[in-house]
């Protein structure tokens, strides 16, 4: 992989690539400007391209290309952060996504369909959460008519096949359909994930 990046984002590129199994071969400097090239594994690149706009802030300029097969270069980790599954299936509602997004960032949006064991977003702590997205407002009545328009909800990460590839743990499925692509437990019951948990512990 050949990178052109301002010198000033020489070091987070060296660093995040470092940590997706690459290694510098060689690195040239033209004035401003720093030419890397860089050898690694294919999946090290999954979910990289999205992060290296952010880190060069758009200014930097990245080009692969296939090498040749090499032996396994070991685990890559590929996110710090937990899963937000869903324990009911149904329409997601703004009401519980609004309570939802403030522990992590949302996969989905409201009236998406769900059902128990998809992923719906992560956790900022790293914690696995198990949580109801179709939840909806306790009725009272005092309750407002125009509560509800009230939630304002962030715009969801879009889960498309390379940011799923890179951003699903190791007990999860990446389910393509041709409407969508989400991601999913492998075991979609929760007690049968505790099972599994106990058996591996």
């Amino acid at each position: 992989m050949t990178i052109d990046v301002p010198s000033e984002f020489q070091g987070t590129v060296i660093e995040k690539l470092g940590k997706r199994a690459f290694i510098m071969k060689d690195m040239k400097m033209h004035e401003n400007s720093v030419r890397m090239l860089f050898e690694g594994p294919t999946r090290g690149l999954f979910g990289y391209r999205g992060m290296f706009m952010i880190d060069t802030k758009g200014e930097g300029i990245m080009a692969s290309r296939f090498l040749e097969f090499r032996p396994y270069a070991g685990f890559i980790e590929k996110r710090a952060v937990g899963s937000m599954t869903s324990m009911e299936s149904g329409k997601a509602l703004a009401f519980a996504l609004g309570n939802l997004q403030d522990r992590g960032q949302l996969y989905i949006g409201p009236q998406t369909e769900v059902y128990e064991g998809m992923v719906v977003g992560n956790t900022s702590k790293g914690d696995e959460m198990v949580v109801n997205p179709c939840k909806a407002k306790q009725l009272t009545n005092m309750r407002a008519s125009g509560t509800d328009e009230s939630i304002l909800l962030t715009p969801p990460l879009q889960v498309t096949i390379e940011r799923g590839l890179e951003i699903m743990s190791e007990d999860e499925f990446l389910e393509i359909t041709p409407k969508s692509t989400r991601l999913r437990k492998q075991v979609l019951q929760e007690g049968g994930r505790a099972k599994v948990k106990r058996k591996e512990d």
